[in-house]
């Protein structure tokens, strides 16, 4: 299968790179963009083609995931849709543009996958979600999928629930970071290093997410073992429960669901 990358970017870099550490051949993908020169570093480190042409690229892929800016996006489909032959799949990870608002600039592409993948991509421990339209096949879906296991985690989802995905896996790293900064800060307020204070606050996030990955256990569940009866952390989960911490949480992420749902 030959995957064609239009636009390489933070986002679209760390899918090649995480194809290709999962085993792909270099060979097998393409890539170009609108500054070619700033790409060829990249394709003389991994071996992949470097191509000029959105169209060239597309003429010669199985599969073309469009990882461009969304005011980008219709002027690319538009060039590109003449070379979209029957059994091309088109995969966009643009956000806010659904696959009828991509059918509809791109008409050729019969086959459409669309991709909210989120920022731990770069680091490849990602969470991405994915839906697709009837005409395309579960072999086919199935090769898609392995494209984006080389960042993270996958899952696929009906596309009426993207925005909730925005909201939730897309918009929440930042959530998360600024909860492991308020952590760091409270370590500092109570007497630490800046740098120990950091570490142990990301390294306890880390954790704790490993744990309710790899255990399969409630959260509440995880909660409870370290909450001992009198003891230090029941105290502090008084605290953020009095903060109204969930409510806050889950605020933020319907906020977040709203915000995709009105792009």
């Amino acid at each position: 299968m030959k995957l064609g990358v239009i636009g390489a970017g933070n986002m679209g870099s760390a899918i090649i790179r995480g194809y290709i550490g999962n085993g792909a051949e270099p060979q097998s993908v393409i890539v170009c963009g609108h500054h070619p020169e700033r790409l060829e570093p990249m394709a003389a480190e991994l071996g992949i083609t470097l191509m000029s042409s959105a169209v060239e690229l597309t003429e010669a892929s199985d599969v073309v995931l469009l990882a461009v800016k969304p005011k980008d996006a219709g002027k690319v489909l538009e060039e590109i849709n003449p070379a979209f032959t029957p059994g091309k799949i088109l995969v966009s990870i643009v956000a806010g543009k659904t696959m009828e608002d991509l059918a509809a600039v791109c008409p050729a592409a019969e086959k459409i996958i669309r991709v909210m993948p989120n920022t731990p991509a770069l680091v490849r421990s990602g969470m991405t979600a994915l839906c697709r339209n009837d005409s395309v096949g579960e072999e086919e879906f199935e090769a898609v999928k392995e494209i984006f296991e080389g960042i993270g985690r996958v899952q696929e989802v009906p596309e009426n629930q993207m925005d909730a995905v925005t909201g939730l896996s897309g918009s929440g790293p930042a959530f998360v970071y600024l909860f492991i900064d308020a952590l760091s800060d409270a370590g500092v307020l109570c007497g630490l290093t800046r740098a120990q204070a950091l570490e142990l606050a990301a390294q306890t996030v880390y954790g704790s997410a490993r744990m309710v990955l790899e255990t399969g256990t409630h959260p509440a569940a995880l909660r409870d073992a370290v909450c001992s009866p009198g003891g230090t952390t029941i105290e502090g989960v008084r605290e953020l429960e009095a903060g109204a911490f969930r409510s806050t949480v889950m605020e933020a992420v319907i906020a977040a669901c709203e915000k995709s749902k009105n792009l």
